[in-house]
């Protein structure tokens, strides 16, 4: 993805991190916003609402801090009465969650750049940087999607062993009031367990309708997106899923979340939205039509023979999906021959 190392700066919400005139790293502590950057020359990203994006110049690694350019929302669109009813899908942690991806990859790319260049000192540097975001990036996800391993579960089923336990004693002897406080904290444990054990469950057994690079139409607003991301079930908070009626779906928020990137054509103001399964469809026809979007080029390698897009091998290790293979037709290989 990088070449001569060119740099630039992303600025998104939650929290703070950015390369200084020493090529340190900087943490804020008010998680409010985070200085990115990408080896990219002119690199063209974008951020909901207010948040802001950049494009860029020449720098050498080796003099980082060179260049650090903050420019305005891309996409303006006017006004707020612009804005379509499918700004109630945008979702600000899911753009979030791509730019730190974009992140990932460029420090991986530039550590192997700085390893072929022989700068092993920044290469160690980036190598450590590169272990703090991806730190930052797990603590996000768990915060963001909450705990349904099986290992909480088993946590959990421990602790109600040690609390029963005790229970016994406390009830052998004959302390009640502990014994009460006791029967309260096991009650609370075993309805955590359950919800812990069902989550778990929609993790392991999920099934997707939908594919990474697939192109899809919106049932209800009728834009065309393409699916870059995907959760078992709903991860957002409670206000965006008010805002978003979730509670008036079919199926609820316990179904499959969609990650997916508008087509800047249909709505120029929207571009990252979190769309459940059920609001999405599958193109009558072959969708050949050029997708614009100005995250395509990093997360795909570019379309098929379908019209859909081929993700790149990062993004389907994210998601843990396998490749996607076209099947075969033997109609179509003949007619090659022909020609």
């Amino acid at each position: 993805m990088v070449q001569n190392m060119s740099m630039s700066t992303v600025a998104i919400s939650q929290c703070s991190v950015f390369c200084g005139p020493n090529n340190e790293w900087r943490n804020s502590g008010q998680m409010k916003e985070i200085h990115i950057v990408f080896g990219v020359q002119r690199l063209y990203l974008c951020s909901h609402g207010r948040k802001t994006l950049s494009f860029v110049g020449q720098s050498d690694v080796s003099q980082p801090g060179n260049v650090r350019v903050e420019a305005g929302w891309l996409f303006r669109g006017g006004d707020k009465g612009s804005e379509s009813n499918a700004s109630c899908e945008r979702s600000e942690s899911a753009n979030e969650d791509i730019l730190m991806f974009f992140f990932q990859l460029d420090l991986a790319t530039r550590v192997q750049y700085a390893l072929n260049v022989e700068q092993y000192e920044i290469a160690q540097e980036l190598r450590n940087k590169l272990t703090e975001v991806e730190s930052e990036v797990i603590k996000l996800q768990e915060n963001r999607r909450g705990s349904a391993s099986k290992s909480e579960v088993q946590d959990i089923a421990i602790s109600l062993l040690r609390l029963r336990a005790d229970l016994q004693n406390a009830i052998q002897s004959e302390n009640y009031n502990l014994a009460a406080e006791l029967r309260d904290e096991i009650s609370k444990l075993e309805a955590e367990s359950l919800a812990a054990s069902v989550k778990a469950q929609a993790y392991e057994n999920v099934q997707y309708t939908f594919r990474l690079g697939q192109k899809v139409k919106h049932k209800i607003f009728g834009y065309h997106a393409v699916i870059c991301g995907m959760d078992p079930v709903c991860f957002e908070s409670k206000s965006w899923m008010e805002t978003a009626n979730i509670e008036k779906l079919a199926r609820g928020p316990d179904q499959p979340f969609y990650q997916v990137l508008v087509n800047v054509h249909d709505d120029p103001n929207l571009l990252v939205a979190y769309v459940p399964e059920e609001n999405l469809l599958t193109p009558d026809q072959q969708d050949m039509d050029r997708f614009d979007h100005p995250y395509v080029s990093f997360l795909f390698y570019g379309a098929d023979a379908a019209g859909d897009l081929i993700p790149i091998k990062q993004l389907r290790e994210k998601y843990n999906q396998p490749r996607h293979e076209l099947p075969h037709d033997p109609q179509n290989e003949e007619d090659g021959k022909d020609a």
